[in-house]
């Protein structure tokens, strides 16, 4: 958005006036509390009438806080208007209130009658160039509040988060899950409810679609705590460390629960996560299982990588990863997804969770679930020292007792330390270490876990004992060579020892960028590898193809096959990034080895109304053809209005925006004083935002390419989770208009308002003005002392125009006096 020419215009006039002042003002004591008129009576001879009605340059403080600068007009009988102001860093909430609240004429001195959001006083210092606001928070701790206060008022809304996840293995058949996740708003309090829908192709029992009411409760937060009633799935919320435990987890509970929260919490969440490794010898899909169900899949090439958890939900659980080639499931592993809460506030040492009710199903098709009558736990977090948090647990499950123990210590900035302990009555035990040692260069990561299983559970657990031992290592050679490697030493599901070790070369090729790395591996036998050990070597080299919106890559190889002879392998893909389209990526990889020739395609796509990715895949081995899709869109309704959006929504609250532009194409940007950052379309938009906390929108144009003025330029919000406003925008073109107003005399018309759509300016003493007018609209009206004086429509075409600048030269208004 072009800033209104106002400043650049008055710089100079401001450093002369200041000179008059401070030099003058430099032989007595400073003005404080002086009335404005006293003030002026201070200036030199001649001055005052070049002073008011005109436009200033000044600072503007709220209770003694820098706020910003502006440009305001001064009249002599003790009126202020502000005509706009640039917020200072750290004050954008406050900042389109007070923009609001002064952008109307308003009195200096003490506030009698109209005194927004406490207002006490104004006032005005000629010596400072200085608006002072005061209001009844000034007297108040200035210090910074550990939790934001519910709004004050919270209307209906309504967010509905829809995904959808299938896959299809070529095989068995086809997976899927569907979630609807619902959150309101109502008062105070937030209403939740989920409803899943599922059907697995490893369900031998019934081919029908299983569904559930996973979650239908209320919940009300306040400083710290939270309290929930209704029908619900009993999970950790704000803790610290959640000890893991082995056993089931508890099933849906019909009762109560309450325990510390962070919901209201001042703070900048930093979740981290720990990565989950899979080895896959030959082209594939990953499927990740929480509790059973489908969450999320994604397809994978051969060779040692990390899995895509960015779109998985936050906080500490166990999750199934099972790799699926050729339409075979060739591995399954027991993983955790950690994301723990940075927790370092000493004066609140204690986090806890408490719940206890009836297990029961209220909507379900699920009619082998078991019940025990009562689930119960309790679960809580030490902080014993700003770098230690403890926590244990014990919990009421399918009619056994849980328990486990837990510590998380950051020993330096550098080494971090990380155990669990957990027990089940009747199932058994298990152990989950690991230590992280940060050292400039690189990191190396030492886990170890093992369970001793006493039964098989429902779950399918693996009975006896199982043990995972491995150490990583990233070492950052020199600033374009990078060394990986990997140790691993697995007993029970898979057994042997595991070695991977890789190079990469960041530099160029044809005069783009490109990567290299090669890697050997031994890695212990497979489903795929005939249960032989699979060793062989990688050669990858990774480049942009013209643009950096292609990508080709190629692979060279050799592995253990699938009858545990040689197979010697090679790969080329190609990725494509699309701007402006429902369409944003496409990929595709041709493999070939001695079974034949492979094909993986896939397509990122995301509109106004949905957004996902979906892929494809044939073996080369069996010619099977499998694919997924993952998907998930949300509906929101607030304002009376209802929004449909592709954008993924995490925040908890939202805004719907509509634009109206009157420039074809436009795209605006909303920029979150968080960093946060979403585009904005013509029509209707919405925007997921962070409930609770005092929040603060800019709206700019993605790119400069017009003269546009954006009506409001900024939006505050406060919500509660669930909750729900509406705003507009409106979007003009604007060209700069400069001219002079002369009176029915012909003498220069000094303190004249000229008022447009887009923005409004105030006249100079000569009479020279400058404002930006829409070009839908192209019509200023010309006002003095409170009176219209003309309205004048302006013909674009009838003045020179110059760098989006028309020049108007004289406007003579005959009732002006």
């Amino acid at each position: 958005m072009n800033k209104s020419p106002l400043f650049s215009k008055h710089i100079l006039g401001l450093c002369i006036s200041l000179v008059i002042v401070n030099s003058h003002a430099a032989e007595r004591a400073p003005v404080t509390t002086a009335s404005l008129l006293q003030q002026a009576g201070q200036l030199p001879a001649g001055f005052a009438e070049h002073f008011f009605d005109v436009p200033l340059a000044v600072r503007i403080e709220l209770n003694g806080q820098l706020l910003g600068e502006g440009m305001i007009t001064l009249t002599s009988d003790e009126r202020v208007r502000l005509l706009e102001m640039t917020p200072q860093n750290g004050t954008l909430s406050n900042h389109s209130k007070w923009v609001d609240i002064l952008s109307q004429e308003r009195r200096l001195g003490d506030c009698k009658n109209d005194c927004p959001d406490k207002l006490l006083a104004l006032h005005y210092s000629i010596e400072n160039s200085l608006l002072s606001i005061v209001t009844a928070d000034a007297e108040h701790n200035s210090g910074e509040a550990k939790y934001y206060s519910l709004p004050e008022e919270s209307g209906l809304g309504l967010i509905m988060s829809n995904r959808l996840n299938l896959v299809n293995d070529g095989e068995t058949g086809t997976s899927g899950n569907y979630w609807l996740d619902a959150s309101g708003s109502l008062g105070k309090w937030s209403v939740f409810s989920g409803l899943q829908a599922s059907k697995s192709s490893e369900n031998y029992e019934s081919d029908s679609l299983l569904y559930s009411l996973s979650h239908l409760y209320s919940q009300r937060e306040s400083e710290g705590k939270f309290l929930r009633l209704g029908y619900f799935l009993p999970e950790t919320l704000s803790m610290g460390l959640q000890p893991l435990t082995i056993g089931g987890r508890p099933d849906t509970t019909l009762g109560v629960m309450f325990g510390t929260s962070d919901s209201l919490a001042v703070r900048n969440d930093s979740p981290s996560s720990t990565p989950i490794y899979v080895t896959a010898n030959r082209p594939g899909i990953v499927e990740i299982y929480r509790n059973q169900q489908l969450i999320n899949s994604q397809p994978v090439q051969p060779g040692l990588q990390t899995i895509d958890t960015r779109t998985l939900p936050g906080g500490i659980y166990p999750v199934e990863v099972r790799l699926v080639e050729d339409g075979e499931v060739s591995w399954k592993s027991e993983e955790t997804i950690y994301k723990p809460e940075n927790w370092r506030d000493t004066e609140n040492r204690w986090r806890y969770n408490v719940y206890a009710g009836q297990s029961t199903d209220l909507v379900s098709n699920w009619q082998d679930r078991e019940r025990s009558g009562l689930n119960a736990g309790a679960l809580l977090n030490y902080l014993l020292h700003p770098r230690v948090v403890t926590g244990v647990s014990a919990q009421h499950v399918e009619g056994e007792m849980q328990y486990g123990t837990t510590a998380d210590w950051r020993v330096t900035d550098k080494i971090s330390l990380y155990g669990n302990y957990s027990w089940a009555q009747n199932r058994g035990q298990a152990i989950d270490m690991q230590s992280v040692y940060n050292y400039g260069g690189g990191n190396l990561v030492l886990s170890h876990n093992q369970s001793w299983m006493d039964s098989t559970t429902r779950y399918g657990s693996y009975k006896g004992e199982t043990s995972t031992s491995a150490v990583n290592l990233n070492h950052r050679i020199t600033p374009k060579n990078t060394l990986t490697s990997r140790v691993s030493r697995s007993q029970g599901n898979s057994n042997g020892t595991g070695v991977d070790v890789g190079w990469q070369h960041n530099g160029t090729l044809f005069s783009s960028n490109a990567q290299w790395r090669v890697s050997v591996f031994d890695r212990p036998g497979s489903y795929s590898s005939n249960s032989g050990r699979n060793r062989g070597v990688d050669l990858n080299l990774s480049f942009n193809l013209g643009s950096k919106k292609d990508r080709v890559s190629a692979r060279l190889g050799s592995r253990t096959a699938r009858d545990g002879g040689r197979d010697n392998n090679a790969a080329l893909s190609w990725q494509r990034e699309f701007e402006d389209s429902v369409i944003t990526q496409v990929n595709s990889t041709v493999t070939t080895d001695r079974y034949g020739t492979g094909l993986d395609v896939g397509a990122d796509f995301s509109s106004s109304l949905a957004r996902g990715d979906l892929y494809a895949q044939q073996s080369s081995y069996s010619k099977s053809l499998g694919g997924g899709l993952n998907m998930e869109s949300t509906v929101a309704f607030g304002g009376n209005k209802l929004a449909v959006s592709g954008e993924p929504h995490y925040g908890g609250a939202g805004l719907i925006i509509d634009v109206d532009s009157d420039v074809k194409g436009v795209r605006l940007r909303a920029d979150e004083h968080g960093g946060n950052s979403t585009l904005l379309r013509p029509g209707r938009n919405f925007i997921p935002v962070e409930p609770y906390k005092t929040g603060h929108i800019q709206f700019d144009l993605e790119t400069e390419q017009h003269a546009v003025n954006i009506k409001p330029a900024t939006a505050s919000y406060q919500l509660n989770r669930g909750g729900v406003e509406y705003r507009k925008i409106e979007v003009m073109k604007t060209i700069t208009v400069m001219g002079r107003v002369l009176n029915h005399e012909g003498q220069p018309l000094r303190g004249g308002h000229v008022i447009n759509h887009a923005s409004r300016s105030v006249t100079e003493n000569n009479g020279f003005f400058a404002v930006e007018m829409n070009t839908s609209a192209p019509t200023l009206d010309i006002q003095h002392q409170g009176q219209s004086l003309c309205a004048l429509t302006v013909d674009l075409n009838a003045h020179q125009q110059e760098n989006n600048v028309l020049m108007m030269g004289d406007i003579q208004c005959k009732k002006a006096s």
